[in-house]
């Protein structure tokens, strides 16, 4: 009994706030007043777009060029990586690999060591989705695929908090 009322509550709690979470949205077209607001403030992210571009660029760069002291300037300790990396050999992915900020650091002092991975025509395509007053979201395309960030700004500086990536196959169906 105990157990169908806390899965009840777990349930009735869930569909409220999806409900509350979903209201203003719908297939007529509204959209949340906060909307509105957030373009009208999208002149103050031009100082903030160019540093989390700036983040991102240390990054893959920092990868590229065999610079980790790059990564330590702009990803956070805490970090939260986890990929998709594709087996050419297995035609599969390997799923859920995990990475912490020391790992990303070792990584970037090895990765490209002897130039073979990447070079001045490597990509480093960088797509800013949204840039709030502490959070932002970008995309990046790089040599070796495709990495998704949720950074945050402290004490004034954007840092990389979480990236999902995935590895492109050549032949993805």
């Amino acid at each position: 009994m105990r157990k169908s009322a806390f899965l009840f509550s777990t349930f009735c709690l869930v569909a409220a706030l999806t409900i509350s979470s979903c209201k203003g949205e719908g297939d007529h077209g509204e959209k949340h007043d906060n909307d509105k607001k957030h373009k009208e403030h999208k002149a103050w992210n031009d100082q903030d777009h160019k540093a989390v571009k700036s983040a991102i660029l240390d990054y893959v760069e920092g990868i590229y060029e065999v610079d980790s002291t790059r990564i330590q300037k702009s990803v956070d300790t805490t970090l939260r990586k986890i990929g998709y990396w594709y087996n050419k050999k297995d035609s599969a992915y390997m799923d859920n690999l995990p990475m912490t900020h020391d790992q990303l650091v070792r990584l970037a002092a090895r990765w490209n060591k002897d130039g073979s991975r990447a070079n001045e025509n490597s990509p480093k395509k960088i797509t800013i989705y949204d840039i709030n007053s502490k959070t932002a979201s970008a995309k990046l395309t790089a040599e070796w695929g495709i990495d998704y960030f949720h950074l945050g700004k402290y004490n004034g500086q954007w840092k990389i908090m979480n990236v999902i990536w995935q590895s492109m196959p050549e032949n993805e169906n």
